[in-house]
């Protein structure tokens, strides 16, 4: 009798499913994240109100990411139509102490950082007498355990809820199967609820594939990946230095081990969104440093999972957008719903091997182009061309 099959349980990524995911721009008020907004975005909300709350609806904007495999791809096919990938970012209102309460606009805030999948922090580490710190002097540790202790604040509050309406459900009984999954899935919630208690974020647990099931219909603040932003001043960011950056150091090892965070200069960004982009790329040098920006919108697209795969050729070069682990049916829907629910087969190369020897033909002798079927896990940089059956009307 032959062995049994292996089953492989397939990782299930926190947060919500899709390719379209949004990053908020989050922190205290007058850290700098409208400037940062404006800077990523280059377009003109005003100038920030030099006071809390000037920022109450989130604005919204797609920015472009760079990528040079796309800008490669673009030069050498000089297609009539370029479509690169995008990030959709929002810039939320300054959070402030006891916001998880409803202090200030508290309630309104949390509610616009639960409605995005990922979260831009905003630290200030640069002193400025004309711009008002809501807690009163430059602390960035502080303001880290601030912003922290509100979200899981909140994540506590969602989640006894939660466990409150599980109780009910389990407390009428039921079927047999369906009362075992609730129990289950109760006691998640009770983990959940423990570890948040602990002081812990949900995104730095351990959590089996049904636990993260459970955890993603929470829509936790918690749960969602953030990338760190020490905004310094134009001085510091030239030198390097800084005198908050070893105590961000240590309160990162203890409570973010692992998260990324990135300095940047937000008045020097804004600063040169004022220039040509000659001018520009001219104070960059001059001053021997670079823009963050580009880095910080690749950081979060990894943060969220994200991955890119490219449809190429004289008509079109597009950049697609999908989270890591997708298969090649998923990632035709992505072009087109029906391609999934038709996938034939997909025949794949892949970007590198095709920058190394040149074009497809010489991909083609080389025998490095793939025919690959449903089970075939897209990788990023990867080139596709769907095969797919006729529609049903």
């Amino acid at each position: 009798m032959p062995p049994k099959k292996q089953v492989v349980e397939e990782k299930v990524l926190l947060g919500r499913p899709g390719n379209n995911l949004k990053s908020g721009i989050v922190g205290l008020a007058n850290v700098g994240k409208s400037t940062l907004f404006q800077a990523i975005t280059k377009c003109s909300l005003g100038n920030p109100a030099n006071f809390p709350y000037a920022t109450i609806d989130p604005e919204e904007s797609r920015v472009i990411v760079p990528d040079e495999r796309y800008d490669w791809l673009c030069q050498k096919y000089n297609p009539k139509s370029r479509v690169p990938a995008h990030l959709t970012i929002y810039d939320i209102a300054g959070l402030t102490r006891g916001a998880s309460t409803g202090a200030g606009l508290g309630n309104a805030f949390l509610s616009h950082i639960r409605a995005v999948d990922a979260i831009f922090q905003v630290v200030r580490c640069f002193d400025d007498a004309e711009i008002i710190h809501v807690e009163g002097d430059v602390n960035p540790v502080r303001d880290l355990d601030i912003i922290a202790e509100e979200l899981r604040l909140k994540d506590i509050e969602f989640v006894e809820k939660a466990l409150e309406n599980s109780k009910k459900k389990t407390r009428l009984g039921g079927q047999s199967l369906e009362l075992k999954k609730a129990k289950e899935d109760e006691a998640t919630i009770e983990k959940v609820l423990a570890w948040l208690k602990d002081g812990k974020d949900v995104r730095k647990g351990t959590w089996t594939p049904k636990e993260v099931e459970v955890i993603n219909t929470l829509l936790l603040l918690s749960a969602k990946p953030v990338v760190y932003l020490v905004n310094l001043s134009e001085k510091d960011y030239t030198r390097k230095k800084n005198k908050h950056l070893p105590k961000i150091a240590e309160w990162m090892k203890e409570h973010a081990a692992g998260d990324p965070i990135l300095p940047i200069s937000i008045s020097f960004e804004e600063r040169l969104t004022r220039l040509s982009e000659e001018e520009a790329a001219e104070e960059c040098k001059r001053l021997g440093i670079e823009s963050a920006l580009p880095k910080i919108i690749t950081t979060m697209r990894k943060a969220l999972n994200l991955i890119s795969f490219f449809t190429t050729g004289t008509d079109e070069v597009r950049q697609w957008t999908i989270r890591v682990n997708t298969k090649a049916p998923q990632a035709a829907g992505v072009i087109h719903t029906d391609f999934e629910k038709t996938f034939i087969q997909a025949v794949v190369y892949n970007f590198n091997v095709l920058k190394e020897l040149g074009d497809e033909a010489e991909v083609k002798a080389r025998g490095k182009i793939m025919t690959k079927g449903k089970d075939y896990v897209v990788e990023d940089g990867d080139i596709l061309l769907i095969k797919a059956g006729a529609a049903k009307g």
